[in-house]
């Protein structure tokens, strides 16, 4: 099933989000152009421009303030991304070649830079200072969380809880405040704008596990880049957290493996996915990820019937399913 079957009553609100996407991100420059559009064009879920779009749907819906929210918040994960490609010095995004390998990294980060820009004016259209707050705070915990990231690399000893703050961060926090944004710009009850809320912070904290988990499970042509490269790049996830707990010849293994990344082979890393695998830790990072996604039940449970409350659920137990 596609997540896009879930909420076929969006189609044509998520079209005009798409096409005021493009027409944001067009630059004077032709390169920044090219490279912004690249990314657009790469596409992805995008789960966060739903989310305010379902949010709103509580509340007093205007589709001029919806897009406004939606493609500012998409933007802000568009320019993140572009940011993470030069931090990690990744070659590839969902198969296609990122824009730090296809130009440089003083480009990405310009880009990135750009991008991000854009997200801040279009929000500037919406006359509430609640939203821009919200964002502002958002923003400063996604770039503590991004500098946590390159700040943990390759530390063997770091333990889940420094992982579970990272994520939330990186990736929980931004798709809270797309439910709360939507709710925010709908005029939703605060009761209900703060269950969207804890909806969003605990599907965004299950996705992103199962996100670290699928990198282990996958296969290349699935994920659009080798599988491991999470570890690779020195970024260690629930599922490797785990399973260091479990074998501490493991954790030996990896610090002596690890000590010159570029020399590890793909036979080895093949050797290291599985030995993983047979910790049972995969397993025990997937019971973690359902944790937070009943958790992402019980607040949407809160909320009154509607398409808008099937959709969420809907799309709760799409990623709970998620296995490739």
């Amino acid at each position: 099933m596609k997540l896009a079957s879930i909420y076929p009553f969006l189609n044509q609100d998520i079209d005009k989000i798409e096409k005021s996407l493009n027409e944001t991100i067009q630059a004077d420059h032709p390169v920044l152009r090219e490279a912004s559009t690249q990314l657009l064009r790469a596409g992805g879920k995008r789960i966060r421009p739903v989310f305010v779009l379902l949010s709103g749907k509580f509340g007093d819906y205007n589709l001029d303030r919806m897009t406004a929210v939606a493609v500012s918040l998409e933007l802000i994960h568009m320019a993140s991304l572009v940011h993470d490609d030069v931090i990690d010095e990744a070659e590839l995004r969902r198969g296609q070649p990122t824009i730090k390998a296809k130009w440089d990294n003083k480009t990405a980060m310009y880009a990135g830079d750009y991008i991000f820009a854009r997200a801040i004016e279009c929000l500037s259209s919406l006359d509430n200072a609640h939203v821009h707050q919200i964002l502002s705070k958002t923003i400063v915990e996604l770039c503590l969380g991004e500098f946590e990231q390159f700040k943990d690399k390759f530390d063997w000893n770091q333990n889940v809880r420094t992982y579970l703050r990272r994520i939330k961060r990186k990736t929980a926090l931004l798709i809270a405040a797309s439910c709360q944004l939507g709710a925010v710009a709908g005029n939703v009850s605060v009761k209900h704008e703060k269950a969207l809320y804890r909806y969003g912070y605990n599907v965004g904290m299950s996705y992103q596990i199962i996100d670290d988990v699928l990198d282990l499970t996958s296969t290349e042509e699935e994920l659009g880049k080798p599988a491991g490269s999470d570890l690779l790049q020195g970024n260690i996830t629930l599922p490797v957290l785990y399973a260091m707990e479990k074998d501490e010849k493991l954790k030996k293994h990896l610090e002596t493996l690890f000590a010159i990344p570029e020399d590890v082979t793909k036979a080895q890393m093949d050797d290291v996915i599985q030995w993983i695998k047979e910790t049972g830790a995969i397993q025990e990072a997937l019971a973690t990820s359902d944790r937070y996604l009943q958790k992402a039940f019980d607040n949407v449970a809160m909320l009154p019937q509607s398409k808008a409350k099937q959709a969420f659920e809907r799309i709760a137990k799409y990623i709970g399913k998620r296995r490739s």
